[in-house]
């Protein structure tokens, strides 16, 4: 039967991990979390139950998921994050597959809380993940913090029954502040490589809230459809404000590097070599 390692990246997770792992245990033969240098209890708890515990500076999440990724002992890997959890339609599907791993890769369903509801309408749901697969026939891409995994060419991909159960966020507080968070971390690693403009910022934010209350049905879940569809769009509103701004200071920046004197006045040579005799 195949072996599966489960990876899983941290840091302060203390409230969730637990849960994350026990139900991994259930399907995994191996459970690795690479871990950010957390200032609470999540070492301990990790430690409790197990685990194999690597501490790893943090250059982002795709990065650090890739790192996860090299630790795996075995070829065939499961992901999750520390607030996700498998369900128990997951685990069997996921048990079945494992006696004779008939796929390359798997795709599941992820179902997301807003406060104490699941939310199954919206863009939240169905939010399809590919989280288990071959480690050599995919690795995590995207761009940061909205990392993904890449499968390679011809993978065959099989879609499995079951849910990730994620406890996404709690209240507005919350939702404000990893908004922030997130639009910030893309702004910052896609400055210089992806536009951004008035227009864009205004049609994607204004159509992910429409998409999400209105074509996908979020109206119907009430409050909590209208803030996952608000966190949607303010989300998508400011990591494309952010990333306007950071574009521009980018080519501020490089502007003022071009029009940088490459030879010096008074020697008529290259600022390095103004100390130096002139050459006849």
């Amino acid at each position: 039967m195949p072996k599966i390692s489960a990876i899983i990246i941290t840091y302060n997770e203390e409230k969730s991990i637990s849960r994350c792992i026990d139900s991994l245990k259930q399907v995994a033969d191996e459970i690795v979390v690479v871990d950010s240098y957390s200032k609470d209890f999540t070492k301990k708890i990790c430690e409790e139950r197990g685990v194999r515990f690597i501490e790893h500076v943090f250059n982002g999440h795709i990065e650090q998921k890739n790192f996860a990724l090299a630790q795996a002992r075995f070829e065939n890997v499961i992901s999750l994050d520390a607030d996700e959890y498998l369900s128990d339609e997951l685990i069997q599907s996921i048990a079945t597959v494992k006696k004779t791993w008939p796929y390359d890769a798997y795709q599941m369903n992820r179902l997301s809380t807003y406060g104490k509801k699941w939310i199954k309408r919206g863009n939240w749901y169905p939010d399809k993940k590919v989280r288990l697969w071959n480690k050599n026939l995919g690795m995590w891409g995207g761009k940061n913090p909205h990392d993904q995994v890449i499968l390679k060419r011809g993978v065959k991909l099989f879609h499995l029954n079951g849910d990730i159960l994620h406890q996404a966020y709690e209240d507005s507080a919350e939702t404000l502040q990893k908004v922030q968070s997130y639009s910030d971390i893309y702004a910052k690693q896609n400055a210089g490589h992806e536009s951004s403009s008035v227009l864009k910022i205004i049609f994607r934010a204004s159509f992910t809230f429409f998409k999400s209350y209105i074509i996908k049905k979020g109206i119907f879940d009430g409050f909590e459809g209208l803030m996952v569809a608000m966190a949607e769009a303010n989300h998508t509103f400011y990591k494309y404000a952010k990333l306007y701004e950071a574009n521009r200071k980018h080519v501020s920046k490089t502007r003022k590097i071009l029009d940088e004197p490459t030879v010096d006045p008074k020697t008529e040579q290259p600022p390095h070599l103004s100390g130096l005799p002139k050459m006849n």
